[in-house]
């Protein structure tokens, strides 16, 4: 991740690409347009069984730092999601953990630069995580390695301590179990420390395993060019500063080819549209969610949304809506009553997927055209 906006680290402020922040410009037309795909076809690599009866409620964000040592929220961070709470408790809560939980390593970054950033709270800022109702952290991002494995480690081991799951890191694989259904959960990223984004073989064949042992299978990707330029999924490989960040569009598609029943995103730091593929819904960037004095602000970066599923046994969606939201102040998440999230993700669905692209009501409930 490379901030882009208006950044705020250490107590400077550096303006950065001014003027890009134009929100929800209906009028522009779309950089590119992927074609629709069709989405009557519901097969897949799932081994055949009898799915079990009943449903589990799933929440998924984007990116989530709460603040790097020593810029951190006040009161310790115990306070750092009460906006937004209520509404992140779901049988499974996933959300992708951009930074490091440590207080060992060196950081990846020279002394002094102001073009490379690496994040770390404390590692009893797990709590916070568990307490705003998260279950499940994606490990798999280019900040999780920000001071080496020793800090990746004490990250694991600071989720571990406060019984929260974490995927990511090559073939790691988090089960978890609700209302008797089997549920795998994955993480994927461009970077050596994350299981690969970019070798789709590979991750269908992980996607096959955690299907195997599974019910359901969910997928987190952070892929993707960064920024308010980079709101659409555009077909082929996407690069930012030169760094391959993956084919969001084959590898979702490949991953539910080979068994997964949803495929959520992160890593542009902006919304992106979601699309209906084989009756499975990929949401391609979810954004930013929390960013304390980290994040650039404004526009498309400060705009944020919940995605809300509830899944059956089989994989199937039985309903979905789209809680919106924001950032607010130095990167507190907060609920957004104005809904700007919605309108956003609604034009970006249409225009990058035409008719297989979500329809989104005025209150949040996810369709199909």
């Amino acid at each position: 991740m490379r901030v882009i906006g208006l950044v705020l680290r250490a107590g400077a402020v550096v303006v950065v690409l001014a003027g890009l922040f134009a929100l929800l410009d209906d009028g522009a037309p779309a950089p590119s347009t992927v074609a629709a795909a069709p989405t009557q076809s519901t097969s897949s690599a799932k081994p055949a069984r009898k799915p079990p009866k009943g449903t589990f409620s799933f929440a998924a964000v984007g990116d989530v730092v709460m603040g790097s040592t020593p810029n951190l929220p006040p009161d310790g961070g115990a306070h750092f999601f009460d906006a937004v709470k209520g509404d992140l408790h779901a049988d499974v809560t996933l959300g992708n953990l951009e930074g490091t939980l440590s207080t060992v390593g060196a950081s990846k970054c020279a002394a002094g630069s102001s073009s490379c950033f690496a994040f770390h709270t404390p590692p009893s800022y797990a709590r916070w995580l568990k307490q705003a109702g998260f279950t499940v952290l994606n490990l798999a991002n280019n900040h999780a390695n920000d001071f080496g494995p020793a800090a990746e480690r004490q990250t694991v081991a600071a989720l571990d301590r406060d019984g929260l799951k974490h995927a990511g890191r090559p073939g790691e694989i988090a089960y978890m179990k609700a209302n008797g259904i089997r549920i795998a959960i994955l993480g994927f990223a461009p970077y050596p420390w994350a299981q690969s984004l970019t070798n789709i073989a590979a991750a269908k064949r992980l996607v096959r395993r955690a299907a195997a042992k599974a019910d359901v299978v969910i997928v987190m990707m952070h892929a993707g060019a960064e920024g308010v330029d980079h709101q659409h999924v555009i077909p082929g490989t996407e690069y930012f500063l030169g760094e391959n960040r993956g084919n969001a569009l084959a590898f979702s598609h490949a991953v539910i080819d080979a068994g997964a029943d949803l495929v959520v995103g992160s890593g542009p730091h902006v919304l992106r549209g979601i699309e209906w593929y084989r009756n499975h819904l990929i949401a391609y960037s979810l954004g930013n969610f929390a960013g304390f004095k980290v994040f650039g602000m404004g526009g498309p970066l400060s705009t944020s949304a919940i995605l809300h599923v509830t899944l059956r046994g089989d994989g199937t969606v039985q309903d979905a809506h789209l809680v919106p939201a924001k950032l607010v102040g130095e990167g507190t998440p907060a609920l957004d009553p104005l809904g700007a999230a919605l309108v956003l993700v609604r034009r970006l669905s249409q225009q990058d997927f035409g008719s297989a692209g979500v329809t989104i009501s005025d209150t949040g409930t996810i369709g199909k055209a």
